[in-house]
């Protein structure tokens, strides 16, 4: 089973890192650069002001990685360690002492701003190094000298263990980003960690600004306030999570902040009243297939035992039929069904994530959808082990076919359908890419596509990279799930002596 494992761990990076790899290098290469600015709405803003517009251009390619950027200011620094005497102008001295620096650093490319005539510089990036980049930064560990704040040079950096008001004993840091390295609470899995984070690239266009992997799992929605006890007892009404606090510089902390918190760890995120995108999509998931399999079983079973009679016949026009009718027009079918017959939302943020009627029909939807391919595959399974040696022995020991198909036939059907549990749970948090648009429902499923249209190059690679170790965990634990079922099953390979 070790073995296994191991081998199989290993063929799962490698599997991750060729899909991601292949997508991050066909997507930085074939798609033009200049069509992520397509749904900016600062682009159009800032068209009458051509050294705004050039400026913005640039620094979001910086943060994409496309190119290192270095605006007029920051290039005027560089040069002034150089030439003290140069000013970032037109002016023919400018000029002489630019191109002196430029020979010097051929890596850069100098451009100047339409307005103004300033320079400013960019290195590009190969997509190599892009690559790279991409992976070396892709856990991020939250070390002691990871704060560097120039106005504060006398911080303390280190670890301690310590006991407040606001969440108890804990691990926390100095000269960390987060205060509360580990920490416990009655949340599950009721211990939190901050020190390792996944880093899978700075959102844009949409979500501008915001990490990757925060678009995807954090709450949405408004802020939510609630009574914060701060690390004095005091209690303080905010929407701001405790749990959450980081490094601010002095001048960027707020009044509020300065009242609830002491010290420079007075930043926090704010606590949402929503449920994340993926919350959302897994809510859905894993009820829809509860109830897939509580319709599918049985139903596969009947079927497979009455093979050829009426029960079999009718399931088989049912399977048919959820097969000939187009997934989109069978969930456009449900939504008016729920909505004109039984009152229930036809569009998920008319009661929003909070109510429970927002999800019944994009469950039982998604369900049906998958409810032909399972039943039929169940009963193959199911009718094949009909012919079996050891169904023709209970048959002979006299056993009824009740018995035989609860006791010996759906025993062993149900394997291979163990082993495809675990994929179908962890798949659940990818949601469904239709049923999430007819339903407006802000999950994981329309993400991707909503990301492919809107260029944002960073959402799209985030994406894939989950749903490829999702793809992986789940074999894994397929497999695993089925010696769990049937002990005579074995991982190992073993070898011929």
């Amino acid at each position: 089973m070790g073995r296994y494992i191991f081998n199989r761990i290993l063929r799962s990076l490698f599997s991750i890192f060729m899909v991601t790899t292949l997508l991050y290098l066909t997507v930085y290469t074939l798609v033009p650069r200049n069509s992520i600015f397509k749904d900016d709405p600062a682009i159009t803003k800032l068209k009458s002001q051509p050294d705004k517009l050039l400026d913005y251009q640039n620094n979001a390619f910086e943060r994409m990685g496309y190119h290192d950027y270095l605006n007029q200011r920051e290039f005027q620094s560089l040069i002034q360690e150089d030439y003290p005497e140069f000013q970032n102008s037109e002016s023919p001295e400018s000029k002489k002492i630019v191109e002196e620096w430029n020979k010097k650093n051929k890596e850069w490319s100098v451009g100047q701003l339409p307005i103004s005539g300033a320079y400013f510089a960019t290195n590009d990036i190969s997509i190599g190094i892009r690559v790279l980049n991409f992976y070396k930064n892709l856990f991020e560990f939250d070390h002691p000298w990871r704060v560097k704040d120039p106005e504060n040079p006398d911080l303390k950096r280190g670890y301690q263990i310590t006991h407040d008001e606001t969440v108890g004993w804990a691990l926390t840091g100095s000269g960390t980003k987060y205060y509360y390295q580990i920490y416990f609470n009655d949340k599950f899995p009721f211990i939190h960690q901050n020190f390792l984070k996944m880093h899978l690239g700075i959102s844009y266009p949409t979500f501008a600004g915001e990490p990757v992997e925060d678009v995807i799992t954090d709450k949405q929605g408004r802020p939510m306030t609630s009574e914060v006890t701060l690390e004095d007892g005091k209690v303080f009404k905010s929407s701001l999570n405790p749990y959450t606090r980081f490094y601010k510089p002095t001048a960027e902390i707020t009044p509020t902040e300065k009242r609830m918190f002491e010290g420079n760890y007075a930043g926090a995120e704010n606590v949402n009243s929503d449920p994340s995108m993926m919350g959302i999509s897994f809510r859905n998931g894993i009820v829809s297939l509860i109830l897939l399999y509580l319709i599918a079983i049985p139903m596969a079973s009947l079927m497979a035992r009455y093979k050829g009679q009426w029960v079999d016949k009718l399931g088989t026009v049912i399977i048919t039929l959820l097969i000939a009718i187009p997934a989109l027009a069978l969930i456009f079918f449900g939504r008016y069904i729920g909505s004109n017959w039984f009152g229930l939302p036809d569009l998920f943020p008319i009661l929003g994530p909070n109510n429970v009627k927002s999800y019944v029909m994009p469950i039982i939807v998604l369900a049906v959808l998958a409810l032909s391919g399972s039943v039929m595959w169940m009963r193959r399974y199911m009718v094949d082990q009909q012919s079996s040696d050891y169904v023709k022995f209970a048959r002979a020991k006299g056993l009824s076919e009740r018995e035989i198909s609860r006791k010996h036939i759906f025993r062993n059907a149900f394997i291979p359908i163990v082993n495809g549990i675990p994929g179908a749970i962890i798949f659940t948090i990818t949601g469904a890419t239709m049923t999430e648009q007819v339903f407006a429902i802000p999950g994981m499923g329309k993400m991707l596509p909503d990301a492919i249209l809107a260029h944002n190059n960073p959402i799209i690679i985030g994406l894939v990279f989950i749903f490829s170790v999702l793809g992986v965990v789940s074999i894994l634990f397929g497999d695993i799930a089925m010696t769990l079922v049937d002990p005579r099953i074995r991982l190992n390979v073993k070898e011929d002596k």
